[in-house]
Parts: structure tokens; sequence; C-alpha cells
């Protein structure tokens, strides 16, 4: 019985000690990029610098796939060029997802955004899959 126990204990602690290693997960929400998106960009940017093994998934629908549109601007600062924001965090691990409904309701076409975003077949869908089944905590700048 005690080596039992002992053994339990063993497995218990073998298994707090990886969770406890295990990289954050993050899904971070973007459905306006007017409001949204030079706000998120920095976000993810200082999240990165702090925990930078922490793995993060861009869901954007609605208006927020603006910002990943070729060319895109910040209208407040048209200084911000998005597509290079986006190209560095996507080479510090960031995915970026466009969900396919909004491009059928908006007849947009997936030529028209940068390299590095992928797509999704439903924003909510995906956002809310991130977080039931795959644990990822959530945030919406």
């Amino acid at each position: 019985m005690k080596a039992l126990r002992l053994t339990l204990l063993a497995l218990v602690m073998s298994i707090l000690s990886v969770t406890a290693y295990a990289a954050d997960s993050v899904v971070y929400h973007i459905d306006n990029a007017d409001t949204q998106a030079t706000k998120g960009l920095r976000n993810i940017r200082n999240h990165l610098d702090v925990a930078p093994d922490t793995k993060i998934i861009v869901v954007t629908h609605a208006n927020g796939v603006d910002f990943l549109m070729d060319g895109a601007k910040d209208k407040k600062n048209p200084n911000i060029d998005y597509a290079s924001l986006v190209s560095t965090l996507k080479s510090r691990g960031v995915n970026f997802e466009i969900c396919e409904i909004t491009l059928k309701n908006r007849n947009l076409k997936k030529d028209q955004f940068v390299l590095d975003a992928e797509f999704t077949p439903s924003g909510v869908v995906r956002v809310a899959q991130l977080q039931t089944k795959n644990n990822f905590a959530y945030i919406k700048p």
C-alpha cells in the first residue's frame, strides 16, 4: 500500500512539473481593425517579449480582417504598415487566421491578403474551439 501511494505521488508530481513548464497558449480575437489592430499587434509583441515561448494565434473576422489586407495601414497613423508588423510577428511564431465566412459576406478574395495570413472556415468557431478544446486563454484587445 505504501509503495502504491509513493508511486501515485511520484506520478502526480511528474504531471505537475510537466504542466508547470508547458508554454502558454493564447488566442487574440480581432473583429474591428480600426480599434483593435495596432493595439493588438503591440500587445502581442509585448507578450512575446516577456513570454517568448507563448503560442499565439490571432483570429480575425468581420471588420477585423482589414488589417491583414495587402497594403493595409493604420488609419490614425498611416506610418504604421500592418504587413511588416504581421511579418515580424509571424517570424516569432504567431499565426494569423482570417474567417472565410467574412470573405464570402464581404465579397473578398484570399489573394487580397498578406501572404502571412491563413484562413479558417469560421472565425467565431475557431475562437471557441481554441478555448474549449485546446485550452487557449482568450484576449480581445
